[in-house]
């Protein structure tokens, strides 16, 4: 079988008065060898053309095919970076962002800006970078496929069994790796959906705690107890995520019935305030605060719920610190917080003695 590459030889057959002559040349060039006719035009010259297309036409076209592929390959990774750049400033809260179009990002606002620039900016640095990442080595996977198909097929080669068999090798993966690919598929649209990231408090349902780290496959986060839990992708159904762009911190108080709802009301927000306008928390409640007031009477008292607006991953210390300052102004002001109440009561019981009933307690 001979080489692609070489041309084969025919034999051409001349018929003269004194008998046939047989004379061997070489086939005429391939209309898409360019170099091999521009010779043969030029030189008359089969052989020549055939050596002039094997030493500089052949390798001339595998080396315009890597330069080809390097330059797609680079002007993609450009846009990525673009790309990535952009996807780095991140998207603010609405509130935020009719602020800034109002310019009228000043005070609390300005404070919630510059934490973001600390924390929030990191994380989305980070979202951005693992995007650019995978996005970069889907770029190179199929750019670099795609020109090792066209260098085989320069070379003389069919590249229709490797087409085929690439195919066949996807169907079997397919059927045999779903679950791979089932995590591989949610880790991506995680990615690129933003559904959490380094740093942020989630809930996935059967585990919740801290991310540590995010990656095609599995998640790894830590609970409060320290424990680290890997999470497969494709297992994830459900993502509350407690961290992004905003918090609140929830408080309910219970009050006695007995108590003035009116003064609980106004020690409260003066408790909640007294917060808001303190310096250590300049940046870490972006709203002023509010109490929504009664939320519910149960069995052991009256519930008044205050709510603050934080920084993401500040509602728990924000939480903590108020109810120290609530537990602190309301002995002050006389005001007693609801406990749980006990309930005694008495059984009567016969006697062993008499038959008639005594009491117990």
């Amino acid at each position: 079988m001979p080489h692609p590459l070489i041309t084969p030889i025919m034999t051409v057959t001349e018929v003269s008065g004194s008998g046939t002559t047989s004379i061997d040349t070489m086939a005429a060039c391939a209309s898409d060898e360019w170099l091999c006719n521009l010779v043969l035009d030029r030189t008359d010259n089969q052989p020549l053309a055939n050596v002039a297309d094997w030493v500089v036409g052949k390798p001339s076209a595998l080396v315009g095919l890597v330069v080809i592929g390097l330059l797609v390959r680079w002007l993609l990774h450009r846009v990525i970076d673009r790309v990535v750049k952009q996807a780095e400033v991140g998207v603010l809260p609405d509130r935020l962002s009719r602020a800034i179009s109002g310019g009228k990002v000043a005070g609390r606002v300005g404070e919630y800006l510059n934490l973001g620039e600390d924390a929030g900016y990191t994380r989305r640095v980070q979202r951005a970078a693992t995007m650019g990442s995978l996005l970069k080595s889907i770029v190179t996977g199929v750019v670099f496929t795609v020109i090792a198909l066209m260098f085989i097929s320069e070379l003389g080669y069919d590249i229709a069994p490797l087409i085929a068999g690439a195919g066949i090798l996807g169907v079997a993966l397919g059927f045999g790796a779903q679950t791979l690919v089932k995590d591989f598929l949610s880790g991506i649209f995680m990615i690129f959906e933003d559904q959490y990231g380094v740093g942020d408090v989630v809930d996935l349902g059967e585990a919740s705690g801290t991310i540590e780290a995010v990656s095609l496959r599995v998640t790894r986060l830590r609970d409060v107890n320290g424990t680290v839990w890997y999470v497969r992708n494709g297992e994830v159904l459900r993502v509350g995520n407690m961290s992004q762009n905003w918090a609140r911190t929830v408080l309910d108080v219970t009050v006695g019935y007995t108590e003035d709802l009116v003064k609980v009301r106004q020690v409260l927000e003066e408790v909640a305030h007294s917060l808001w306008d303190d310096e250590d928390f300049q940046g870490q409640i972006i709203e002023e605060p509010e109490v929504w007031g009664v939320e519910s009477l149960g069995v052991d008292g009256i519930v008044m719920r205050v709510t603050l607006k934080t920084a993401p991953l500040q509602q728990w210390a924000i939480a903590r610190t108020m109810r120290e300052r609530v537990k602190a102004r309301f002995e002050a002001e006389g005001i007693n917080l609801a406990v749980a109440q006990r309930v005694t009561w008495q059984q009567s019981a016969p006697s062993a003695a008499s038959g008639e009933p005594t009491e117990k307690a």
